[in-house]
């Protein structure tokens, strides 16, 4: 018969159990909880959370950095003594910025065998401050297209103006979803004065690419640093505790899609120019002349712009295509790429080539619509070849050999030899003789040059000494390079002439106020795009037909002897 335990009994029990469960090791009954300092934070501000644990594992911080930027953790271990027993507990600490506005809920982390309960944080947008010399610290956020197209560059400038010398900080701009977003080229610094205020300027550049169709919306930038402060500040203590934080708004992009009829490949540009930068006039049949043209693409990135097309002249001309050359920078707020290629040209045969130029068709992201660029058309005058025409290639007779060469399948193999004009055989046995007899008058040669510098004694000044002077380039080859080579190479060799290293020192030179002045356009045509190159290069090739005119003091300078009367 079995008997029951009453419920008196098993109250009785009750206080005894629990005794023997405080009796039990630590690790059994531990405890672990979580907590944040705030349930309510502005957008661009830090919340920190807190875990306490009994136990010695470390929490896995790892599902945080989906909605938060982590940073200053840290970790403290407390020991104390309750009811007569030694008790350790860990704290973990860790500094979390939210990466959007909004309801964010604080994942559970794993700690061992613990895991701790789920938080809210309630994140607030950011309030951007005013750009009115009021703040210490505010951002601007330049786009240069709010309406931009699929795969467009769209070029953004952050701006972080603060008042205060800084100690550290950072400045973010969270990449939107659906885009792309990389950071372009170096950190730029300045000082601006603003209502009366002096400011201090950090600019960054991002190149942003939408990848789809629709709102994007880009979250404003946000600034966390700390401020150097002054030693009256640090030494009483007026200088709170030295955090500088500025915000900007977010925008919101309204990205447009591919038009149906725009040009394949795609291409939106804010603008495409095309010039060339070296147009020869002449050439010669089966000689190359060099055709060099440029492209100013506002609004691309190297990644995205097509290869400059190669002109196709038929069966008239040869033409090989040198690797383009790019040079990406900024121009204001929108990306500037500029790409540089080079084209040999081999006529066939003498008389008139035309070479058309060269056109590109792209969407402009302004006006919505497809536009054209292209260069004029171009006609060279080919003089014939030197030294008259090429004549034919001698017959060619195949060879049967008598023994198969090695690895072949033994039926002998065939060797092309040109047959002589008249039909005689074949003989080198005279070749032979006179490849010795040269290379023995070589060697006699070299003999005698060795017999009469062992009985002259060395001259410095010898006749055939090097002259300097006589070193420089001439007019003659001048005129060759303002026929057939690139701006670059004239500045060169104009510089070598005057046996200076800069055009403006040319310049001043010159005594000629025409030649002077076909200098001046030659500058302004490379280095401020203004002008047609052509037209420049015919300029300065009427104004230098005779050579420089070189002023009197340059003249005497490039004697190469020394002052009779030095300048004191």
């Amino acid at each position: 018969m079995t008997r029951r335990a009453s419920p008196s009994f098993i109250a009785g029990l009750l206080p005894w159990f629990c005794a023997l469960l405080l009796c039990l090791p630590s690790p059994l009954l531990a405890q672990t909880r979580a907590w944040l300092d705030r349930a309510q934070v502005d957008m661009g501000g830090t919340v920190t959370l807190n875990i306490q644990t009994d136990s010695d594992a470390a929490p896995d911080f790892a599902p945080l950095r989906a909605d938060f930027v982590l940073s200053g953790q840290t970790r403290s271990r407390q020991v104390e003594w309750s009811n007569g027993r030694m008790q350790a507990r860990t704290l973990h600490g860790i500094a979390l910025s939210p990466r959007r506005s909004g309801t964010l809920v604080v994942p559970p982390l794993q700690l061992g065998t613990a895991r701790t309960p789920a938080l809210q944080l309630q994140v607030s947008a950011a309030t951007p401050a005013r750009n009115d010399g009021s703040a210490a610290a505010f951002i601007e956020t330049e786009v240069d297209d709010d309406s931009p197209y699929v795969q467009q560059s769209v070029g953004i400038v952050v701006r972080l103006f603060y008042a205060a010398q800084l100690a550290s900080g950072t400045l973010v701009l969270d990449t939107p979803e659906g885009a792309s977003l990389q950071v372009v080229g170096q950190d730029r610094t300045d000082v601006r004065e603003i209502n009366g205020r002096r400011y201090n300027v950090a600019e960054r550049r991002y190149l942003l690419i939408p990848e789809r169709s629709g709102p994007l919306r880009l979250p404003g930038a946000r600034f966390d640093g700390r401020t150097a402060g002054s030693f009256f500040e640090d030494f009483f203590g007026g200088g709170g505790d030295g955090r500088m934080r500025a915000a900007a708004a977010e925008q919101v992009l309204q990205v447009q899609a591919q038009p149906a009829n725009a040009p394949q490949p795609w291409l939106p540009l804010h603008d495409l120019r095309l010039r060339y930068t070296l147009a020869p006039e002449r050439a010669r049949s089966g000689e190359a002349a060099t055709l060099e043209v440029e492209a100013i693409a506002m609004g691309a990135t190297r990644a995205q712009f097509t290869e400059l097309p190669v002109p196709d002249l038929g069966s008239e001309a040869q033409v090989f295509a040198e690797p383009a050359q790019y040079d990406e920078t900024f121009s204001g707020g929108s990306p500037r790429l500029k790409i540089t290629r080079r084209y040999s040209i081999v006529p066939r045969a003498a008389g008139t080539l035309q070479v058309a130029g060269i056109q590109m068709r792209w969407w402009d992201v302004g006006s919505g619509q497809v536009r054209s660029s292209r260069l004029p058309d171009l006609s060279l005058a080919v003089a014939a070849a030197r030294g008259g025409s090429p004549g034919a290639a001698p017959p060619v007779q195949a060879l049967q050999t008598d023994a198969a060469l090695p690895g072949s399948d033994g039926d002998g193999a065939t060797i092309a030899l040109p047959l002589p004009q008249d039909g005689s055989s074949v003989r080198t046995w005279p070749w032979t003789a006179l490849v010795v007899g040269l290379l023995l008058l070589w060697l006699l040669t070299l003999w005698w040059g060795w017999r009469r510098g062992r009985g002259r004694p060395a001259d410095a000044t010898a006749p055939g000494a090097t002259d300097p002077a006589a070193a420089r380039p001439g007019t003659a080859e001048l005129r060759r390079a303002l026929d057939t080579d690139g701006l670059a190479e004239v500045t060169t060799l104009l510089c070598a002439m005057a046996g200076v290293s800069r055009l403006e020192q040319v310049v001043t030179r010159l005594d000629d106020a025409r030649q002077r002045e076909a200098l001046l356009a030659l500058q302004r045509a490379r280095w401020a795009g203004e002008g047609e190159l052509p037209a420049v290069r015919r300029q300065v090739r009427e104004a230098f037909r005779d050579g420089p005119h070189w002023s009197a003091q340059a003249k005497i300078a490039q004697t190469d002897l020394p002052p009779l009367y030095p300048r004191g």
